[in-house]
């Protein structure tokens, strides 16, 4: 019975498939150092002009000591703004032609429209609630500067949750592989830009400290052009 047994697992094929992988990557703006300190310029002359703290009018009671622009800051005629969209047009663009190639018609290339951009500039106690970005495909937050935030105590972090619901509902030895924490914390670093898929639910975990933490923000729709 043993032999036969041992006889049986030697001949099974097994397929190993890869499902639900979710990709997140992280780039630094190779502009940050030259375009800081005319940009958070920019931005707080803009927050001064706002007609009220959330001028997008987007999901106001899920935010709290934050000011928010509308949501066409990357449209706007100032140098500084038109550096950076050029910059993440070809971010996502690199990013949607590797993770898309596979499935594109052959030599197509991205082309991206950045349909929604905003910036946040966070007081003490601000906050984001949980929340996802509809009508586009990937997303990214630019960190102009990253005030008191760090990982430790999780302040001002900005949270991404595992979208595969239920995962961690039990854990054993069996389960290690899942990772099933249930999410996963990105401390803001200053000129970094986190890029990830719109359904991602994600917050931006209450902030504490005397200075602004600032972000810049957008979504993306692609289109494979050949």
């Amino acid at each position: 019975m043993e032999d036969d047994l041992e006889g049986n697992v030697a001949q099974m094929f097994i397929e190993d498939m890869t499902m639900w992988d979710s990709k997140l990557f992280i780039s630094n703006y190779s502009e940050h150092e030259s375009q800081i300190s005319e940009l958070t310029a920019l931005l707080y002359q803009m927050k001064e002009q706002q007609a009220s703290a959330v001028d997008s009018d987007v999901a106001v009671f899920a935010k709290h000591a934050l000011f928010e622009s509308e949501l066409n800051l990357l449209t706007l005629p100032h140098e500084p703004l038109r550096k950076f969209k050029a910059y993440v047009e070809d971010l996502i663009g690199t990013i949607a032609h590797a993770v898309n190639e596979p499935y594109w018609p052959e030599g197509a290339q991205a082309e991206v429209d950045i349909v929604e951009s905003w910036y946040h500039i966070t007081q003490n106690g601000g906050y984001h609630d949980t929340h996802s970005h509809p009508n586009c495909s990937w997303c990214g937050i630019y960190y102009l500067v990253e005030g008191e935030s760090s990982i430790e105590g999780r302040n001002g972090v900005n949270r991404f949750y595992d979208p595969r619901h239920g995962a961690d509902h039990y854990q054993d030895a069996g389960t290690a592989y899942l990772s099933a924490d249930g999410f996963m914390d990105f401390s803001p670093l200053a000129g970094q830009i986190i890029i990830f898929p719109s359904y991602l639910k994600h917050a931006a975990m209450p902030y504490f400290g005397d200075s602004d933490r600032i972000v810049l923000a957008f979504n993306c729709q692609v289109n494979a052009k050949v």
